[in-house]
C-alpha cells in the first residue's frame, strides 16, 4: 500500500502541470495533499473519482490559503476535519481519516517565514498539535502524520546547515519539536529506511530557478508512524523527479 504526502502548492496549479497523468502512472493509494489552495467546488472532483478515489477535504476559511485533502481507493470509515483549535481549523491544516485501526493525519504546518508573528504562532501550532496527537493516541494506535512539517530536521536534511541556522523551518527550537516527537512512540518512516542518505530533500525555493537543478534544497515533508507500524514499513522513498510544485512527493510503502 503506497501512501504519497504532497504539498503540491496549489491543487489547480499542479493540475495543470500533470498530476493527474503522474497519478495514472505511479500507484497510489492514499494521496495526502497539502496546500490545495482551493475548496471542493473550484476543481471538477470527477477527474480523481473517476480513477477511484474517494475525496476528503477541508479547506481554508480564506480563499486561495492552505487546506488540505485525501484522496484514496478506500472509502474511509472516518473522516474528521480539523484538529480542535480555532485558528488551525480556520486555516485548513489539519484533516484526519480513518481505515480500519489505521488513521492518517494529513497536516500543513505553519511556517514562520513571513516574520515574528507567525513564527510565534508556529510554536503555538506545534504545541496544539502535539496536544491533539497525545489525545489521538489515547483512542487510535496505528498513526500516520502526512505532511509538510516546515522543518528540516537534522543537519543532513538540509544542503546548507551552517548558512541557514537562523532561518525559520530549521531553528532550534523547530528541530527539538521533532526529537521530542520522535522520542515519544513515533518514527520518520524515510529514515529507518535511509538513515544516512544525503542530499534527500524535499523542497526546493522558487526564488532561484537553479536551486532545484543544483539540489540545494531541505527535507521538510515527512511521514511520521506510530512505532505500531514499524513492522509494516516496507519502503519509504523521495521521488525529487516529480514536478507539479515546489515540493516533490514522498512516499511510505505499507506491508498490508
Amino acid at each position: 500500500m503506497n501512501i504519497v504526502s504532497y504539498n503540491v502548492n496549489g491543487i489547480r496549479a499542479a493540475l495543470k502541470k500533470g498530476l493527474i497523468e503522474w497519478l495514472t502512472e505511479y500507484p497510489v493509494d492514499i494521496l495526502c495533499v497539502q496546500e490545495t489552495k482551493a475548496t471542493e467546488n473550484d476543481i471538477d472532483l470527477s477527474i480523481f473519482t473517476s480513477m477511484g478515489y474517494h475525496v476528503s477535504w477541508f479547506a481554508a476559511q480564506k480563499k486561495g490559503y492552505s487546506g488540505v485533502a485525501v484522496f484514496s481507493k478506500m472509502k474511509p470509515d472516518k473522516v474528521v476535519k480539523g484538529s480542535g483549535y480555532e485558528m488551525s481549523d480556520a486555516e485548513g491544516r489539519v484533516i484526519r481519516v480513518d481505515f480500519g485501526e489505521l488513521s492518517i493525519v494529513n497536516a500543513y504546518f505553519p511556517s514562520g517565514t513571513s516574520g515574528e508573528e507567525r513564527q510565534t504562532y508556529k510554536y503555538q501550532w506545534l504545541d496544539e498539535f502535539n496536544a491533539y496527537l497525545k489525545e489521538l493516541k489515547k483512542e487510535r494506535t496505528e498513526i500516520i502524520v502526512a505532511g509538510d512539517y516546515n522543518i528540516a530536521h537534522t543537519e543532513i536534511d538540509i544542503h546548507d546547515p551552517k548558512g541557514n541556522k537562523k532561518s525559520s523551518g530549521f531553528l532550534p527550537e523547530e528541530r527539538l519539536w521533532m526529537d521530542q516527537l520522535l522520542a515519544k512512540d513515533w518514527v520518520d518512516s524515510f529514515r529507518i529506511k535511509n538513515p544516512t542518505t544525503l542530499g534527500a530533500y524535499s523542497w526546493w525555493s522558487q526564488r532561484f530557478p537553479s536551486v532545484r537543478l543544483q539540489n540545494k534544497g531541505w527535507r521538510i515533508d515527512y511521514l511520521c508512524t506510530t512505532t505500531s507500524l514499524l513492522n509494516r514499513i516496507q519502503d519509504a522513498t523521495i521521488l525529487p523527479l516529480v514536478k507539479h510544485s515546489d515540493h516533490c512527493p514522498i512516499v511510505v510503502t505499507l506491508k498490508k
